[in-house]
């Protein structure tokens, strides 16, 4: 099991960073998300959690209507939709919380980014990478993250994981899920610099220990 109690002075470099943790539906990123900010804190790291898409008043209605926005009542929506509203709500959470919070030398942690539009609605939704990049340069302006944890899994694992109740974009398909993992892989390579992959496929306590050693080794560079 997992020893939340060591030392970890690798923490106190994290204060006035942006790290996003990322993944396909099912990867467990929230369950590590949470344990790891409770550890960060334990170290007087103060932590800002910011989740996508929402975090502010707009950005919980922006949430409401992708999630739960019904396509066999209302029609599909286009994925440059989804992107727009994801990048709507992102803009909003960025001015509104993410600048302040780094301002104030807390540690941003975001559950989901715009890795997971360029994923979702990118790779598996068909919006060219580019078109998605330019919206953002215009939405998160300088403020990009520092860093993008991505907990991998395979589509069969992840499965399993799922909660009955799947929302709308849980609903898609294994095809468009296996579209989505190869998503974040293309990202880590074309930035590896910027990206974790940790594997996900363990129990919680065990990635959990290999995403603090993996952290721990990209701090020192």
């Amino acid at each position: 099991m997992a020893d939340d109690t060591h030392d970890h002075p690798w923490l106190e470099s994290l204060r006035g960073q942006f790290v996003v943790f990322d993944g396909p539906d099912g990867s467990g990123k929230t369950t590590q998300f949470h344990r790891f900010t409770e550890l960060a804190e334990a170290h007087g790291v103060r932590v800002c959690e910011v989740r996508e898409p929402g975090g502010t008043a707009i950005g919980e209605q922006i949430r409401d209507l992708l999630l739960h926005y019904r396509d066999d009542e209302h029609g599909e929506m286009a994925p440059s939709c989804e992107m727009l509203l994801f990048m709507a709500s992102r803009a909003q959470l960025i001015a509104e919380r993410i600048r302040p919070a780094l301002a104030d030398g807390c540690l941003v942690l975001a559950d989901r980014f715009i890795s997971s539009t360029l994923a979702y609605q990118g790779t598996a939704g068909g919006t060219p990478i580019d078109d998605i990049v330019q919206v953002g340069q215009v939405a998160l302006g300088q403020t990009w993250p520092d860093l993008v944890v991505v907990f991998d899994v395979d589509e069969a694992t992840a499965a399993k994981r799922l909660n009955p109740l799947l929302d709308r974009m849980e609903q898609k398909g294994a095809d468009y899920h296996q579209k989505v993992r190869q998503g974040y892989h293309d990202q880590a390579q074309r930035q590896p610099e910027r990206y974790l992959v940790i594997d996900a496929r363990a129990e919680e306590d065990v990635v959990f220990e290999r995403l603090l050693e993996a952290m721990a080794n990209k701090s020192r560079g």
